[in-house]
């Protein structure tokens, strides 16, 4: 039985990891920066700070940065692996006769 010439290696590398936990950052801090804008009195309607530009045009923003930093690295390939590797499945079966 001959050996196969590709090695046992995990999908992610860490600069995977670390672009995925950056766009997670971004996200939470997407959601932090959409949060707040409660009175103290539920009878005041305060329209300004309700519908601020940093609730409407920059939160989600950063938001679908977030989202995009996230889908990166999970396709990022890691440096190492090669566009025509084969798997010793793929080659074609030998009958001995």
């Amino acid at each position: 039985m001959e050996k196969s010439p590709l090695k046992n290696q995990f999908l992610f590398t860490k600069e995977n990891y670390t672009f995925l936990l950056i766009g997670l950052a971004v996200v939470a801090l997407g959601f932090i920066l959409m949060s707040g804008g409660g009175s103290e009195d539920p009878n005041v309607f305060n329209e300004a700070e309700l519908f601020s530009w940093r609730r409407i045009r920059l939160a989600p923003t950063v938001v679908l940065i977030g989202f995009g930093i996230t889908i990166y690295s999970i396709l990022k390939s890691p440096k190492g692996t090669t566009a025509g590797t084969t798997f010793p499945e793929d080659k074609p079966i030998k009958n001995k006769q």
